[in-house]
């Protein structure tokens, strides 16, 4: 009698779909979602894990704090309003405001290729310097590496944050309630069409640039005027569409949503007919969408308008007690359909 002791666990994403990690895996939509949930979830499965939030909430004696890590890869590092330095702290940054905290400490990991520009990775200290002073953060730790030319793109950075959040408040997908109104900070797409184009060495008519920004102000004011925020979430890989997917499946609610009410620019989407892009995909990164109380969406929009980075703030959706995950978007013409998850690598190394 024989006994088979490879007890080693075989691998939960089969090798006849995907034997290799493609970009498309990084692109923030369908493979990133399979492999976080089919392998890395499972591995280390933990209830902080299991929220499926932009951060894990802690409790650390009589306080509650957010933590929260991110990596950055974009191609080209500068582009049109923005640059790798800023997304490193201002998507990290906003990770936090997402799980409703007070962002306070950074720390940031260099990856740098043998050859690149000293003058760039000054231009990227400069550029996170200012960007994490306009935040109100301190970056207090961090690491450098340096890789063999060839074997890095230029500069990656990972940043790490914590942030305090106020007693009592608990924003979660999971408190997601039907009858919740969904709100939109601003228009989306510029950050995606801003990369691209100058990844791509195309000019418009009219410039388009990054919306790169911190967005703990306007979230922190909506705290502060006590609105009843039950989930907040920035829309960065794969954008709006993708965005509220996600969420909707967690919360196991349906969401519908109207896009002659989502403000995108004509440049933007001119850019994206060109490029063969939905701007309900396309990357942001200053922009969110917060699920209040549907009692409460005038008082909310107000707060919102009132701050530069969101005063143009709407309401574009609600929440229902129907199919658990499905997002539904009213479509210019009058009809109808469901919105899923990014497939493929649309926007490689967006951020």
């Amino acid at each position: 009698m024989t006994h088979n002791t490879d007890f080693s666990p075989s691998c939960p994403i089969p090798v006849t779909e995907y034997p290799e990690i493609v970009l498309a895996h990084g692109g923030g939509g369908g493979l990133t979602h399979q492999l976080i949930e089919k392998m890395i979830l499972p591995s280390f499965a933990n209830p902080f894990l299991n929220a499926r939030h932009d951060g894990a909430v802690i409790n650390v004696g009589s306080s509650r704090i957010a933590f929260t890590t991110d990596s950055y890869v974009v191609n080209p590092h500068f582009f049109p309003g923005g640059d790798i330095g800023a997304l490193a702290v201002n998507g990290t940054v906003n990770d936090l405001a997402m799980c409703g905290a007070r962002p306070l400490y950074l720390s940031a990991g260099f990856i740098l290729e043998e050859g690149f520009p000293m003058d760039d990775l000054w231009r990227v200290i400069t550029s996170m310097k200012k960007n994490a002073e306009d935040a109100g953060v301190k970056l207090i730790t961090g690491d450098t590496k340096v890789v063999d030319k060839g074997s890095g793109g230029g500069i990656f950075i990972n940043t790490s944050g914590i942030g305090i959040i106020q007693s009592g408040l608990t924003i979660s997908p999971e408190y997601i309630l039907p009858g919740d109104s969904l709100i939109l900070s601003g228009d989306l797409g510029r950050h995606g069409i801003a990369v691209m184009s100058a990844r791509e060495g195309l000019e418009f008519e009219r410039p388009i640039e990054s919306d790169t920004a911190a967005l703990m102000r306007p979230v922190q004011s909506l705290i502060d005027a006590g609105i009843n925020v039950h989930c907040l979430r920035d829309l960065t890989r794969g954008g709006l569409a993708t965005a509220l997917v996600e969420v909707a499946e967690v919360a196991g609610v349906e969401v519908r949503i109207d896009e002659a009410v989502i403000p995108v620019s004509d440049a933007v989407r001119g850019a994206s007919e060109i490029m063969g892009f939905d701007p309900l995909y396309v990357a942001n990164e200053g922009r969110f969408v917060v699920f209040v109380n549907g009692e409460e969406e005038d008082r909310a929009l107000e707060v919102l308008s009132a701050d530069r980075v969101s005063q143009n703030a709407c309401l574009i959706g609600h929440v229902f007690d129907g199919e658990a995950g499905l997002v539904t978007s009213k479509t210019m013409i009058g009809g109808h359909r469901a919105l899923d998850m990014l497939s493929g690598e649309q926007l490689p190394r967006i951020c």
